[in-house]
């Protein structure tokens, strides 16, 4: 019979994934972010010139959809509330748990997308170093933002610097708005629920969730419409370049890291006396592995063995 592969294991992996060396790799892409947001605080003037910048490209393209959102949001607490709630959680509670989800369920997949969003959190980072914009939120007043989480600080954990809790403001970026990495995170998560989820829940959520989380963002005045598109497109250019560094992955691995002895061969099929290196029959059977489990006597037959146990050629016993 031809040797035919599981359904579905041909796209495996060829070093299982281990959770234990997965979760200090995620944990070191994070601590990167974090402190890439922290250590390159850029000039305050300069962010506030690249805030007022793309406020006034939005203006031109008749994007600005900030300030009726914000209006809203600071209008209606059953708005505003639930999407500070939003902004300073989902961001850190969903992404790593469909994370875990696609490494228990789709263990196949999980490596490609796990490098996709790294790629492109490290794209957002040279996004933050190179171009500092102060969130429209921290803005003069008469811009007429206001800033939701400090509004409804009295609701939740956070105070009035972005998300932090209260008397952690000075650990974290505050000018990091471009790109938007809330809805690039949140666009990741709806791709890949709806690629591999496979209820009706999942592909609902995998619309809502990227959708809702854009129109908080700007909603709380912490992103302009444009950061949430440049979150996007960080998303597709990680995408792209996800393949590239894979194989320089695999390259620096089997540089570096020993490889894996093949597996020995089968030792039974290896001492069955059978088949030999020419490919030739043994006495006694007609064509390989039909031969019978009794041991063989010599070149004859054991005295009273039936013609079949003597062979083909043997001659029948005298009656």
């Amino acid at each position: 019979m031809p040797h035919t592969e599981t359904p579905g294991t041909e796209a495996a992996p060829a070093t299982r994934l281990r959770w234990w060396r997965e979760l200090p790799l995620i944990l070191l892409v994070y601590a990167c972010y974090s402190a890439g947001r922290l250590v390159v605080r850029g000039d305050v003037s300069d962010a506030v010139d690249h805030g007022l910048a793309i406020l006034r490209v939005e203006k031109a393209l008749y994007l600005n959809a900030e300030h009726p959102l914000n209006r809203l949001f600071t209008r209606e607490p059953w708005l505003g509330i639930p999407a500070d709630f939003w902004y300073a959680s989902l961001h850190y509670l969903v992404t790593p748990a469909i994370l875990v989800w696609l490494f228990r369920s789709h263990a196949v997949r999980y490596r490609a997308a796990r490098t996709w969003l790294m790629t492109s959190t490290f794209i957002g980072l040279i996004g933050f170093t190179l171009l500092p914009t102060c969130p429209p939120r921290l803005l003069d007043a008469s811009h007429g933002f206001v800033d939701t989480m400090a509004h409804y600080s009295s609701y939740g954990w956070w105070g009035g610097e972005a998300s932090a809790p209260r008397g952690l403001g000075g650990m974290t970026n505050q000018y990091a708005a471009m790109p938007s990495l809330h809805v690039g995170w949140a666009l990741w998560c709806g791709v890949i629920l709806w690629r591999y989820g496979r209820t009706r829940l999942t592909k609902t959520a995998a619309v809502v969730y990227p959708l809702v989380t854009t129109i908080v963002v700007m909603g709380t005045a912490n992103h302009y419409f444009l950061d949430a598109a440049a979150g996007a497109a960080v998303m597709g250019a990680g995408l792209l370049l996800a393949p590239v560094v894979t194989r320089y992955a695999d390259r620096a691995r089997a540089r570096f890291l020993p490889r894996t002895a093949a597996a020995p061969a089968d030792s039974s099929a290896a001492g069955s006396p059978n088949v030999s290196a020419g490919c030739q029959t043994s006495a006694g059977e007609r064509i390989p592995r039909q031969r019978h489990p009794e041991p063989r006597y010599g070149t004859g037959t054991e005295p009273g063995a039936s013609p079949s146990d003597a062979g083909e050629g043997a001659p029948a016993p005298a009656r």
